[in-house]
């Protein structure tokens, strides 16, 4: 077990670890929310040697998808990892049919060809934690998670999720197999999924929130300049530091390409805030913020 687990955790993983979605296109192409993730990197060699470098840093948990650039993000995890002995996490259910269209497809005869080729590509016997990327809306949800869960009976898969869904969706799909992770977008001015939070905490399933760093300006009005200030840290890293706090079972992925700033995300985790501190950022709420 990583020695940066914590008591609770349901997941035996490193409590930051690494999200890979901006491993894709020219780096002047790989930012905002419009960005295609399309083409496979053409700085590939960098982002091998970033991977290897978080793994020197304690990090064993990184997160890509078959969506992200065609399959380009998973093979870019086989060739920087290896066999190595680290939990990479990969999603099916989305179609690319063009760069700026994600379609949610959960036919299961669809997600167990994706399963096929997702293996193929990280180049492993089995799949660490397979996410079901969207749940289609034209399928009912049982069925494709019936999917996921005949791939954990053969055992090309040892551990399955859900990533963007509500309570009611987490239970229908906890009744049909066992979940060990849900992923989804989650951070300091972005709390919409507070309930799945507390119900996967109920469950002693994983929380993993994406893009788990709120922007400079969502967070302006917030105690966290202050308690940035305070403890010598950075804004990100008290954002990383408040959301390990909302339970061990959260499990962040902030997604970088800079080595700085993997470096400064790592660090987050051990980050100590005072019960002041704490309370303080606690008090603050995006709603209130008028955010």
């Amino acid at each position: 077990m990583n020695p940066n687990n914590t008591p609770g955790q349901p997941l035996p993983v490193s409590r930051i670890g690494l999200g890979t979605m901006r491993f894709a296109d020219a780096p002047d192409l790989r930012r905002g929310a419009t960005a295609p993730i399309w083409h496979a990197p053409t700085d590939r060699d960098d982002l091998v040697s970033l991977v290897r470098r978080a793994v020197e840093l304690g990090v064993d948990h990184f997160d890509t998808a078959d969506a992200y650039a065609l399959g380009e993000g998973e093979r870019l995890l086989a060739k920087a990892l290896g066999t190595a002995d680290v939990t990479i996490a990969t999603k099916v259910g989305v179609a690319r049919p063009s760069p700026a269209e994600w379609v949610p497809v959960g036919r299961p005869a669809y997600l167990r060809q994706q399963i096929e080729a997702s293996l193929r590509r990280l180049g492993r016997e089995s799949i660490d934690l397979l996410y079901l990327h969207r749940v289609d809306p034209d399928v009912p949800v049982e069925d494709q998670v019936g999917a996921l869960k005949q791939a954990l009976d053969e055992g090309k898969v040892r551990r399955i999720g859900l990533s963007e869904v509500d309570v009611a969706t987490l239970d229908r799909a906890h009744a049909v197999a066992p979940l060990a992770a849900v992923q989804n977008l989650y951070n300091y001015a972005a709390r919409d999924h507070d309930p799945v939070l507390r119900r996967t905490a109920e469950l002693g399933i994983a929380f993993v929130p994406f893009f788990p760093v709120s922007p400079g300006d969502a967070v302006a009005g917030s105690p966290v300049p202050s308690v940035a200030r305070e403890t010598g840290a950075t804004s990100t890293q008290v954002q990383l530091a408040w959301l390990l706090r909302r339970g061990a079972h959260v499990l962040p992925i902030p997604g970088t390409t800079v080595a700085g700033h993997l470096a400064e995300n790592v660090a987050a985790a051990d980050l100590d805030l005072s019960a002041d501190q704490l309370a303080r950022l606690d008090g603050w709420t995006p709603a209130a913020a008028g955010a």
